[in-house]
């Protein structure tokens, strides 16, 4: 029978389609015989009535009339392999996806047999018959309207009882496979965005609601995972960092996804959401996480919940979330930390159960990870009702239990490492940019920026309050006069409802609560162990929060910054004798527009996720020799950053503009008698195959290879703050010339003689520059991880003793000339006075900038 399908037919006519039709009806069972048959069939007929739907109307009229879909939901009950299956959810989501005629569509929605087949039980076991299906119910709800919407549900007395199409579809949101949890979301999201308010009142109902829950439940699992990945990237410097941000970008897409049910503007959704996150995840989770002190216990690191409070900050855009998690900075650590033995919630399953046994007549703590699998299961088996969290003020051994999580946050700043003090400027960066936080509720936390506070001020003086006008023009002002806002105030008293406890300090204030956060600040550019990007981070929240005011420093800060100050520019001028001084103008001008980009930047540089993958770097910075030139050069970096942001926040914090250039002298003139002019060198350095005059070189013998010995005239050069030790061959056709063959940087070539040949020179030859200056060259630092850059050195041989000795003293006279000029060129900028009032670009040389030119070296 089905052999007669071949036969030649116009393969898009109606006749084709009346054909396979009737083939199909004839049909009384699908087996291994016909399968192949009846896939074809149901693929063609797809392909019919797309072709139809936008050529010819009588090709769906005579769908309709045969109830092809009829015939559809019977061949899938008399199927018995999958592949018949498979084809047929593929052959609707074709249909149903091309269909662009309205009546089509209105067809298909309004039979019975389109519910029939969403509720069909199919064998899920089979991943790929999962895939396909869930990607019918997408195609169904990607044509859904306030029209169509009602076709698919079931209504008594103007009340939605069901909807299968969301009902079946929601039963795999927390499936394993991230293709079927995408799909899933972007089915519930074409839902909600519809608008209507039956099947909005059916969503938000019992058991329905309990979605929003179980999606929260499944988060914060997926939170834990993290901070797994976290503390395994912390504790192995192997492990991948494209895992954790694998993790990260599934985190911020869950976050993403709850933010966009939220702006569907579904009742009640917004308050379901926020009170399960506080509930479930930010009481239970994350607040007690961020403390200095290792607590056993916890679930999750200090780090990872900086992060988390971040992301949800940035991207679920809630008010009252927003404002009651600031609120929740004043309460204590204390109030966070349920009993160890009780549940979080009754309806909500802990993702890392709690299960005592008995064992030699002592409790002990048995934890049992549940699978992504069975979140909906436990949640939905559960039938205890919710409760609140318990109010706890529990007394434990912690020092400083009864410190303020806003205390907390701080003294992540002050006595945090590296990955802390990003985690907590990052928390506070991002509470200053929340634009659903009150800006009462900024003031009260200390980091009410000066310009809102004035603004608020004077628009209190304006409308004649005595407080705003009195204020205002007081060299005290605060934004809130003797004690917390009322707003404030409000959202504190709703902690209670969680069942969380709440003090606050005698004299609090706003304006002592921002001189916290400045103390903690100052403190911050005060430590030599904290890395100079995240002090950048740093200057940016000050910047933030003290624009051009010199006002809000006291006497005390200003001297911790000044003797800060003076003890990094004792470091730089150090570093005109090290190494790489030939590169040190260039960094510091480089870095001073970084700088000065960065703090006054509308927002931070970087991303909450870099806290979290910041150790890795620290890593491979560990992983560079010490004695090596190249942790010279970052030692110089890091130390050229600090000091350029110090400088910076001297200008800044007495009210000064900041320049678009350091203070930099020019320049000087080069010597005629010098070595280099004698030489015929210029400031673009030597060049190979270039001629150079032999006056003072110093004959020599190097083996580049081994038993090849060459002879060499050895020369070192300096001009300004450039140098060079060349090695040139003698031209015989002209009197002392030669050509230069090889060259290599003066700054950190360490020359030295050997102490069992007198007659031989020692030099390093360091790269002849920096390659986190070149990155598109050398790479990210991840790849010069697996290639690091290694000195090399030359052993130069002199005819006897007195001729080793001269060249050495050449080298040292040429290394001392270079290093005197980059200190001279450096002395208007480390002198601080000197250097704050010339904050006035036009006071710097102009000459200086235009010859900051990378040296040529070979």
């Amino acid at each position: 029978m089905w052999f007669s399908f071949w036969r030649s037919r116009d393969r898009f006519s109606l006749e084709e389609l009346r054909y396979l039709t009737d083939q199909l009806q004839k049909i009384q069972i699908v087996n291994e015989v016909n399968k192949d048959f009846v896939i074809e069939a149901l693929r063609s007929i797809s392909e019919l009535i797309t072709y139809g739907d936008q050529h010819d109307a009588s090709f769906f009229e005579f769908f309709m009339e045969k109830q092809i879909m009829g015939e559809f939901v019977r061949i899938l009950k008399i199927s018995r392999t999958a592949t018949v299956s498979l084809q047929l959810l593929q052959t609707m989501s074709i249909i149903i996806q091309n269909l662009k005629s309205e009546h089509a569509i209105y067809y298909l929605f309004s039979t019975e047999h389109m519910n029939k087949l969403i509720t069909y039980a199919f064998d899920f076991r089979n991943d790929e018959l999962l895939s396909y299906y869930i990607s019918f119910l997408r195609a169904i709800s990607g044509k859904l309207n306030k029209n169509t919407i009602s076709l698919l549900v079931k209504t008594q007395n103007d009340k939605v009882v069901s909807f299968p199409m969301y009902v079946e579809a929601i039963q795999f949101a927390f499936h394993e496979e991230n293709m079927i949890r995408t799909a899933v979301r972007a089915l519930t999201l074409n839902v909600y965005h519809v608008g209507d308010d039956y099947v909005n009142r059916f969503i938000t109902s019992p058991p329905h609601a309990e979605y929003f829950s179980n999606l929260v439940t499944f988060f914060r699992k997926q939170c834990i995972n993290l901070n797994e990945l976290v503390f395994e990237t912390m504790r192995s410097a192997e492990t991948s960092t494209s895992t954790i941000l694998a993790a990260v970008d599934e985190i911020e897409d869950n976050l993403y996804y709850i933010s966009d049910v939220i702006s569907a503007g579904i009742p009640d959704v917004g308050r379901l959401i926020t009170d399960n996150i506080l509930r479930h995840l930010i009481f239970p989770l994350l607040l007690p996480s961020l403390r200095i002190e290792v607590v056993n216990g916890f679930q999750i690191g200090a780090v990872t919940s900086l992060y988390l409070l971040c992301c949800i900050l940035r991207i679920v855009k809630i008010k009252d979330l927003a404002n009651t998690i600031s609120a929740a900075f004043f309460c204590p650590l204390d109030a966070f930390s349920p009993h160890p033995e009780g549940r979080l919630d009754g309806n909500m399953t802990q993702l890392c159960c709690e299960t005592r046994s008995k064992s030699s007549g002592s409790d002990s703590i048995v934890r049992q990870p549940l699978d992504a699998e069975s979140v909906r299961k436990e949640v939905s088996d559960s039938s205890a009702p919710k409760t609140e969290l318990e109010d706890v003020t529990v007394k434990n051994d912690c020092p400083g239990s009864r410190v303020e999580l806003r205390g907390a946050l701080l003294s992540h700043i002050t006595t945090g490492d590296d990955v802390q003090v990003l985690g907590a400027l990052s928390v506070l960066a991002t509470l200053l940019q929340t634009k659903e936080l009150d800006e009462s509720m900024l003031d009260a936390l200390g980091i009410l920026p000066q310009r809102k506070q004035h603004k608020k001020l004077l628009l209190e003086a304006l409308v004649g309050e005595d407080s705003g006008e009195e204020q205002l023009f007081s060299s005290d002002n605060t934004s809130v006069k003797g004690g917390i806002d009322i707003e404030l105030d409000g959202y504190l008293q709703k902690l209670k409802d969680y069942g969380i406890s709440y003090f606050l300090k005698a004299g609090a204030s706003p304006r002592a609560h921002r001189f916290e956060v400045l103390d903690a600040l100052v403190s911050l550019f005060c430590r030599s162990n904290i890395s100079a990007e995240i002090l950048w981070d740093g200057g940016w929240l000050l910047r933030q929060l003290l624009p051009y005011s010199e006002a809000e420093f006291n006497s005390y800060h200003l001297k911790l910054l000044k003797d800060s100050y003076k003890y990094w520019a004792t470091e730089l001028l150090q570093e005109a004798r090290g190494i790489w001084s030939d590169f040190l103008i260039i960094l510091l001008s480089d870095e001073w527009k970084k700088c000065k980009r960065a703090i006054e930047a509308p927002s931070p540089r970087k991303e909450p996720k870099s806290m979290l993958l910041h150790s890795a770097k620290a890593s491979f910075v560990d992983a560079v020799p010490p004695e090596s030139s190249f942790a010279a050069g970052q030692k110089m970096s890091e130390l050229v950053k600090v000091f350029v942001l110090l400088h910076q926040l001297q200008s800044f914090s007495l009210g000064k503009a900041l320049s678009e250039q350091p203070c930099i002298d020019g320049p000087s003139e080069i010597s005629e008698c010098s070595r280099a002019k004698v030489a015929g060198l210029d400031a673009s350095g030597p060049k190979p195959g270039a001629e150079l005059r032999l006056d003072g070189a110093v004959p020599c013998r190097i083996a580049f290879e081994r038993g090849k010995e060459r002879h060499f005239y050895f020369l070192g050069a300096a001009i300004g703050t450039s140098g060079w030790i060349i090695l040139a061959e003698e031209l015989p056709s002209k009197l002392n010339c030669g050509i230069i063959r090889v060259a290599a940087p003066l700054a950190g070539s360490n020359p030295r003689v050997d102490e069992k040949h007198s007659r031989w020179l020692h030099l390093r030859i360091r790269p002849s520059t920096l390659p986190f200056l070149d990155p598109a060259k050398h790479g990210t630092p991840l790849k010069l991880k697996a290639k690091p850059f290694v000195d090399g050195r030359w052993i130069l041989a002199f005819q006897d003793d007195d001729t080793c000795k001269s060249a050495l003293s050449m080298v040292l006279e040429e290394i001392n000339l270079q290093s005197k000029e980059v200190e001279r060129r450096l002395k208007p900028l480390v002198g601080l006075e000197r250097a704050v009032d010339s904050s006035d670009a036009s006071l710097c040389s102009t000459k200086s900038l235009t010859s900051n030119t990378s040296p040529n070296l070979m």
